[in-house]
């Protein structure tokens, strides 16, 4: 009988340690954050469907910090405040940029990045520059509700602006000579420009008064998290993760920019 409540006992104290253990994992939280998996070499999936790419390495380190599981949701770039502000998420990273419109709606981290507009221009169209586009019965290719637009829709009065939702569709109306010039930032318009060498030219050169920043958003109020956020830039940029992340994905672009003189993200 003693035999018998000693080891009762002994599974008694095993299970009461699992159960704890399990309340333990169920009680830390997973971070939802919410990107357009559509912007490499930032936001994409890899082979197997799965997440990649910079802005995912660095909430994969920031929830490393926080000591929480990273869950990344999908989400079209026009979803992407609404999901924040409804608590579908609770934070964004998606190459944002941090604009006075936005801050209306959401709150930023401190910069991160920093990036620029730039031109793809159609071969054969008589634009040269930024001031030789804002010129009556010229166009411009811009997509839905990126800086770009906002720029356009700002500083373009003579200029014809062309919305589209996709930015593969605003690159086909400039090979197409149906748009004079595409604004988006440096390194996209550089690719583009590698793929369409044949139908378009490309200006590197920043035709804005400053850099534009890129942040992480968070929901009205949430300051904690984004408090949380501002302590890791930082860190993770004094322990060399950025220039990790340059390595990784951005090697040969970030050598053609330093030779030419543009800058760099980070």
């Amino acid at each position: 009988m003693k035999k018998y409540l000693i080891v009762l006992f002994v599974l008694l104290i095993i299970f009461t340690g699992c159960s704890r253990k399990t309340e333990e994992t169920t009680d830390v939280i997973p971070l939802k954050v919410g990107m357009e998996l559509a912007y490499p070499p930032f936001e994409m999936t890899d082979t197997d469907g799965n997440p990649t790419g910079i802005s995912v390495d660095i909430v994969k380190a920031f929830g490393e910090y926080l000591g929480r599981p990273v869950e990344i949701q999908n989400i079209a770039w026009d979803g992407l405040i609404p999901s924040l502000k409804t608590g579908k998420v609770d934070m964004v990273l998606s190459s944002m940029t941090i604009t006075e419109e936005r801050k209306g709606s959401v709150d930023f981290s401190d910069p991160y990045s920093k990036s620029f507009l730039t031109m793809l221009i159609s071969k054969d169209s008589p634009v040269t520059d930024f001031t030789t586009l804002n010129v009556e019965g010229r166009s411009v290719a811009v997509r839905k509700g990126t800086s770009a637009h906002l720029y356009a829709r700002e500083n373009l009065p003579n200029t014809e602006i062309m919305v589209f939702d996709k930015e593969s569709a605003c690159v086909l109306e400039v090979v197409g000579g149906k748009a004079d010039a595409f604004l988006y930032d440096q390194l996209s318009n550089f690719r583009n420009w590698e793929k369409n060498q044949e139908t378009t030219r490309l200006n590197l050169t920043p035709f804005q008064s400053e850099f534009e920043y890129w942040g992480a958003a968070f929901k009205k109020g949430n300051t904690e998290l984004q408090e949380e956020m501002n302590a890791f830039i930082p860190e993770f940029k004094k322990n060399g993760g950025f220039d990790e992340l340059a390595v990784k994905y951005l090697k040969e672009v970030k050598e053609v920019f330093d030779a030419q003189g543009v800058p760099f993200f980070f």
